[in-house]
């Protein structure tokens, strides 16, 4: 469990800041590894004057670049995301609930989705309604070579059904008088329709409630723990449903067997005698769990109990049984295992994933007021690792501020991988460490499970960059051959589906490796070239004239199979009316045809330098595939040149009679029959390339300063990081910055200093914010990348002054 960073904020101002100390503030991580974390002052003014309740968003890979969602008065008591992590929901003590969503997709642009208020309700705990869709492991088939053997669909009910048994989006919220309300969100295109609440109370009578937790039943349900902090009474269990009527919906909340704290065997009056109150209460797993584990503190320490439900048969009477015995099967709480510390649990942790379906290979993470964590077996609560967190006092902070009388760790989460933990403290410093493996946590993370957690991620789209930043550097080769070997054994069609999400896996294993630099380029070259092959691709339309066993697609990629290296008699072979595309439509595609034309001039004059090796690094010249794509868009361009001559690519030539595009078809023909061993011919015609046409190098993204870099490995940890401000230990010097920004996305030039631009938190790629030409293509094309970048990283806007 070794301590990665911590974030910590500008020494307050004033004496009077040591009253600022708090001990109700709470992070939570996304299942895209963004983390939301509470502050009792604004971290942009740490002072008296800002004191509230501030909620802040950041990626975890730029922790220190943090953006205020909402400041208030009333102490925020509940953040959760959703499935996701396109919705935040924040409620507070005065029961005020509201939803945010990003603004087109921007990290740091927030905006108010939906709201409502339980007036005078104390908001516990809340949860998102299940989506339905639960991907597992299956055990009996780990070793399999297939995705779709080793990986199975688990029958999972969503929360709440609509018209067509389709998922309805919203929370079920609790609040500490044991009321419960069912919100309804309207769809996100929706402008008409409002939100539809609905509160029930828990039990048959309004209870008070001190802590509570919620977890998913498979069937659709709710099961709720809750306890008013009193060992003198039981904890109590509930299952919740939520129906959706015409336009309405109802909550049904029923008993479920409670249970003792005491029941394990002590003397029934121990807990009372020592003065203990249940703090904590956790499910062990978020989804079908039948186990808890469930804190109680008292003035020497705390303790720790697991108790699990059992079905157990019983007797019926011979009353009322008959002549013959008859027995009934019920369930009940068991107690499993007892864990003791010297010091009060401040919070508990629990895996949000279940990776392994029904198997105990979850753990528990607790964090005590002594500043010890502990990584305990969800079974036997034995002590599988353990840490502390130790703050070292910044070198300006005031002396009176060092003493402390109080817990500094206040709130833990654990990433939905289970490979990270987020930690907050009393100052609202923020800390992460790294966890052990999900699975097999007794061993080290090793290169097969790592493969096994980045396939997952391929199949169920889960963000992976809390894996990343615990791999150790010397895994990454191994890990990016076994995963390579892995894909390469899936059928063509799941190959196909997955093709640009791999991409996105490999190119990020090779950002971390001091070594894989060009690697990465060469696969963020070919990821792009991929999607605008797609791009080009969709344009084709069939003629009515035509055969309609294969698309214009599969035609032009059957006659370049072919090898001929003219590019006029592959026209020859190819159906006109197929490839006739609008003329408007192709001018405002001419900066991607541009593109397309530059990356393959870069490749062939790479081509002489190219040497092979022994070990085989990836080579996007040495890829028979890229540059079959790079043909076929190629002939295309030629096609739609003959269309509309303006939207050609332009080159400065030395000779005007050159013909560029005839001459780098002709040459990429020649390369794809020997990559590995190119004829000497060929080689010299590459080498006299540059005296025959300007080469206009492919700029790349401009100094990246992120967490997932080969610099994390060569620090000392834990890294010191300070809010707003980028660490220079982390500054790459690989990156290429040839003084002008280019839009990552539409390959144009965006000028040496770019007012507004939107940058990539994972790749540091740019990307213009003002619209372009709006065609129909270039608008698709453009959503496609809306969301994130082509790595999979989101989008945050960057005001440079």
């Amino acid at each position: 469990m070794d301590h990665i960073f911590s974030v910590r904020r500008k020494p307050p101002k004033g004496i009077d800041s040591f009253y600022l100390l708090d001990n109700s503030l709470i992070c939570t991580i996304s299942s895209t590894n963004v983390i939301a974390f509470t502050t009792n002052t604004k971290i942009e003014e740490n002072n008296i004057r800002t004191y509230g309740s501030h909620v802040y968003v950041a990626d975890l890979n730029t922790p220190w670049l943090a953006h205020r969602v909402y400041s208030s008065p009333h102490l925020v008591t509940v953040l959760q995301w959703d499935f996701t992590a396109e919705l935040l929901l924040l409620a507070d003590e005065c029961g005020h609930i509201r939803i945010y969503k990003s603004k087109d997709h921007l990290l740091n642009d927030w905006q108010l989705f939906s709201e409502t208020s339980l007036d005078g309700e104390h908001i516990l705990a809340a949860a998102f309604f299940h989506s339905g869709k639960k991907i597992c492991l299956n055990l009996e088939k780990k070793e399999s070579s297939s995705y779709t053997e080793k990986f199975q669909n688990v029958k999972f009910s969503c929360s709440v059904k609509k018209f067509g048994s389709r998922p309805c989006n919203g929370a079920l919220i609790l609040t500490t008088t044991g009321m419960l309300a069912a919100i309804l969100l309207p769809h996100p295109t929706s402008q008409s329709q409002s939100m539809i609440v609905a509160t029930e109370s828990l039990a048959a009578t309004r209870i008070q409630i001190k802590t509570a937790d919620i977890c998913y039943g498979k069937n659709g349900h709710f099961l709720l723990a809750v306890s008013n902090g009193e060992t003198s009474t039981p904890i109590q269990c509930f299952n919740v449903a939520v129906t959706k009527g015409d336009e309405k919906c109802n909550i049904i909340s029923q008993s479920l067997p409670s249970f003792f704290l005491s029941d394990d065997g002590k003397d029934i009056d121990h807990f009372k005698n020592i003065k203990a109150y249940i703090s904590h209460i956790k499910w062990v797993m978020r989804e079908d769990a039948d186990s808890l584990v469930v804190a109680a503190c008292y003035d020497g320490g705390s303790y720790l109990q697991a108790w699990e439900l059992h079905e157990k048969t019983f007797p019926v009477h011979e009353l009322l049984a008959g002549s013959e015995p008859k027995y009934y099967n019920t369930v009940i709480w068991q107690y499993q295992s007892n864990f003791q510390h010297n010091h009060k649990v401040v919070s508990l942790a629990t895996s949000k994933l279940t990776i392994l379906n029904n198997v105990s290979s979850n753990y528990i993470v607790a964090a005590f007021a002594d500043n010890s964590i502990h990584c305990l077996n969800r079974d036997s609560l034995k002590i599988l690792a353990s840490t502390s967190l130790h703050i070292v006092p910044a070198n300006d902070e005031p002396l009176y501020r060092k003493p402390r009388t109080i817990p500094d760790i206040l709130h833990i989460d654990m990433s939905w991988l289970g490979n990270i933990l987020l930690v907050i403290d009393v100052d609202g410093f923020v800390h992460m460490f790294k966890l052990l493996p999900q699975i097999d946590n007794l061993i080290p993370l090793s290169v097969p499970y790592a493969t096994t957690i980045l396939e997952y991620c391929l199949i169920t789209g889960l963000d992976w960059l809390d894996l990343l930043l615990v791999l150790r550097p010397t895994m990454l080769d191994a890990l990016c051959d076994r995963l390579t070997e892995s894909f390469n054994k899936q059928t063509p069609a799941t190959q196909q589906f997955f093709y640009l999400q791999y991409l996105c896996i490999k190119t990020s294993l090779y950002r971390l490796s001091s070594q894989g630099h060009n690697k990465a380029i060469d696969l963020t070259l070919f990821l792009m070239l991929q999607s605008i092959s797609t791009a080009f691709k969709s344009l084709l339309r069939p003629s009515e004239t035509s055969s309609h066993e294969k698309s214009p697609a599969d035609s032009l990629t059957s006659v370049i199979n072919e090898g001929q290296g003219d590019v006029d008699k592959v026209l020859m072979n190819l159906e006109a009316k197929e490839f006739t595309v609008e003329p408007y439509t192709l001018q405002s595609l001419q900066q991607l045809i541009q593109w397309v034309a530059d990356l393959a001039l870069n490749l062939l004059v790479k081509l002489p330098d190219s040497r092979p090796t022994a070990m085989k690094p990836y080579e996007l010249v040495k890829d028979v595939k890229a540059l079959n794509t790079l043909r076929e868009m190629l002939v295309l361009i030629r096609i739609w040149g003959l269309l509309r001559p303006a939207c050609l690519p332009v080159f400065t030539k030395s000779d005007a009679t050159l013909d560029v595009l005839s001459l780098l078809f002709r040459l990429l023909s020649r390369l794809i029959q020997n990559v590995n061993e190119p004829d000497d011919l060929l080689i010299d015609e590459c080498l006299l390339l540059p005296s025959q046409v300007q080469i206009q190098p492919l700029q790349q993204q401009s100094n990246r300063v992120v967490l997932a870099s080969p610099q994390l490995a060569q620090q000392i940890l834990p890294l010191q990081l300070e809010f707003q401000n980028e660490p220079d230990c982390l500054a790459s010097n690989n990156d290429l910055y040839g003084g002008q920004t280019v839009d990552s996305i539409r390959h144009l030039y965006l000028g040496r200093c770019p007012r507004v631009v939107k940058q990539c938190v994972r790749c540091g790629g740019s990307a213009g914010t003002v619209p372009v030409t709006r065609t129909a293509a270039i608008r698709a094309w453009d959503q496609r990348w809306s969301r994130s970048c082509q790595c999979g990283g989101l989008w945050r806007m960057q005001v440079y002054s």
